[in-house]
């Protein structure tokens, strides 16, 4: 009996050492550089968003936020590397479908636990995902690209942002649904999967609307389908996957900053309460939703709720379609 005294007494103890430096880390927090690691390569919407709320949350923090690329993997590179960080508010990550749900779920070999392994902190904007393709495919809506791709099975390719992406696994949901092979070609990020796409070293990609938009817009690609609510605005023509009867598709991304696991409650609160303020800059809001993006800015509870949901869904989509890595 005295010895479980003794150890209920150096637990409490311990956590109120826990919550004191806690509480003491978030008063003097921050006092040098934050820096936000993008686990994909420069050019492609996480990096858009990235770069476009760093300024903006450094005056809010009242410190640098600076902007580190981390490509490779998907984004498991960036992913990992973040995972093994001190949980101190200095090194923080932008957390996407590809890195928290879609790869974890059809990557058995993921160096970390997607929902074990991160402090979610506050989803910033969610984003429709595009299908569009090189002007000089021979397709221009989707009733004669689907027609195109199903009488020549294997013939054409795909670009994505990484194996195991949002961009990839939505494809490949997409291929299996439809009954249709197209090859598929990964990249380390959105940026180089969009230029050699733009060139017509590859006919076709998947790929998030905020990076694609300015190429569909310039003409340099052709939209076939989106990933969205409803038809937007700027693309009224281009129909959802859900007007297409393939509604399990139709599923739009997120960006959200998050830390390691175990990042200070308080110092959690800091970075959200920043994050909304900046995000109260009608200049800041319309930078975002200029490429094609939704305000989010929920609450940690309610980001952390939303990343499992996603790493749910599409943990089935994998486990039903039996999809599995090339």
């Amino acid at each position: 009996m005295l010895r479980r005294s003794i150890f209920i007494k150096k637990t409490l103890a311990a956590l109120s050492l826990s919550a004191i430096a806690g509480t003491s880390l978030a008063q003097g927090y921050p006092n040098k550089v934050v820096k936000v690691q993008i686990p994909f390569a420069p050019g492609g919407t996480t990096d858009i968003i990235g770069r476009v709320i760093s300024e903006p949350l450094g005056k809010a923090l009242g410190q640098v936020v600076l902007i580190e690329n981390k490509a490779g993997g998907g984004g498991v590179v960036g992913a990992a590397e973040l995972a093994r960080a001190a949980p101190d508010g200095y090194t923080l990550g932008m957390a996407t479908v590809s890195t928290t749900a879609a790869n974890p779920a059809i990557n058995p070999k993921i160096p970390y636990n997607t929902l074990t392994d991160f402090t979610p902190i506050i989803n910033i904007a969610a984003t429709p995902n595009i299908l569009a393709v090189h002007p000089s495919f021979p397709a221009k809506n989707y009733k004669e690209f689907l027609a195109e791709i199903k009488k020549n099975p294997g013939k054409y390719s795909f670009s994505s942002s990484g194996t195991g992406s949002i961009a990839h696994l939505q494809m490949e949901l997409f291929k299996n649904l439809s009954g249709t092979f197209v090859t598929h070609i990964p990249y380390r990020g959105s940026g180089p999967a969009l230029n050699d796409t733009v060139a017509g070293q590859v006919n076709m990609i998947f790929d998030n609307l905020p990076s694609a938009l300015p190429f569909i817009l310039q003409k340099r690609l052709v939209p076939i389908v989106i990933a969205a609510p409803q038809r937007l605005a700027a693309l009224p023509d281009v129909p959802t996957f859900k007007e297409l009867g393939l509604e399990p598709v139709n599923r739009m991304a997120y960006y959200g900053l998050i830390g390691p696991k175990n990042l200070p409650k308080e110092v959690v609160d800091k970075i959200s309460t920043a994050t909304k303020k900046a995000l109260e800059d009608p200049a800041v809001r319309k930078r975002i939703e200029d490429t094609g993006s939704i305000i989010v800015a929920n609450t940690p509870e309610q980001f952390s709720a939303q990343i499992k949901a996603e790493y749910e869904v599409y943990k089935k989509v994998v486990d039903s379609a039996k999809l599995k890595l090339e």
